[in-house]
């Protein structure tokens, strides 16, 4: 999408100001897959024997769509709890500075800069993401179909443009691509918006004041240009 720049998806671009080279998105598509290759490749080597010490079946019965579903969503759950609070400390000054950094250089967030991370963030970030099934140990189909979604998630939240018809704006509490978005607007500064997936943590811990006053603020604005056409339209008639 950021190399095409289609006209009929630029409108939903959240940051349509901001333009990435095709140079900056090749760099950023090359870094995530040393990291992938150097850090998370010889992670398979004891995948297997982490899968059978946690106990997630990988034989018959399969599980039923009820267990698949109440599993995903205590993943879900576990996650972003754990998430949230990973990421509240990596946006302290070390944290920052030291590992997290490298995430933000991208200010206006693109599909692919959603692992462009430091090795150790993929490391520290990966930890949420296993607790769960660790915790509830399902089955391999179960575990899979977690990350593939996680995954998906993780994409959509960072692909910069919020579309209106995303089966995911149906969903309680969901933040999306526009609510994580505005983290990585304003930067290493941010101390808003930190939940990767929900809003509620965000919201209890009183974390997005900043998003939340910026959003009624916008919404004035659009009331305000939206009574000045009125008034222009009505004076012309």
């Amino acid at each position: 999408m950021e190399i095409k720049k289609a006209h009929t998806i630029l409108k939903y671009k959240i940051q349509p100001k901001v333009k990435i080279s095709t140079q900056g998105i090749f760099k950023c598509y090359k870094d995530v897959m040393i990291t992938f290759c150097l850090v998370v490749g010889p992670l398979q080597l004891v995948s297997y024997p982490s899968v059978q010490m946690v106990g997630i079946r990988t034989g018959l019965p399969l599980p039923s769509g009820w267990e698949m579903f109440m599993q995903l969503l205590v993943y879900f759950l576990v996650e972003d709890y754990t998430n949230y609070w990973i990421h509240r400390w990596l946006h302290c000054k070390w944290g920052y500075d030291k590992i997290h950094s490298v995430h933000h250089e991208y200010t206006a967030p693109i599909g692919f800069a959603a692992p462009y991370a430091h090795w150790a963030e993929v490391l520290i970030l990966g930890i949420p993401s296993f607790l769960g099934p660790a915790m509830v140990p399902g089955h391999m189909i179960t575990f899979w179909a977690w990350i593939t979604l996680r995954q998906i998630e993780a994409l959509e939240t960072h692909c910069g443009y919020d579309f209106p018809w995303t089966p995911t704006k149906y969903i309680p509490f969901y933040g999306g691509a526009e609510y994580h978005d505005y983290h990585h607007y304003v930067g290493g500064l941010s101390q808003s918006n930190f939940a990767s997936v929900f809003t509620y943590c965000d919201y209890i811990y009183g974390t997005d004041k900043g998003y939340r006053y910026q959003k009624q603020y916008l919404e004035k604005m659009k009331e305000a240009d939206r009574s000045n056409i009125d008034g222009i339209n009505s004076k012309s008639e």
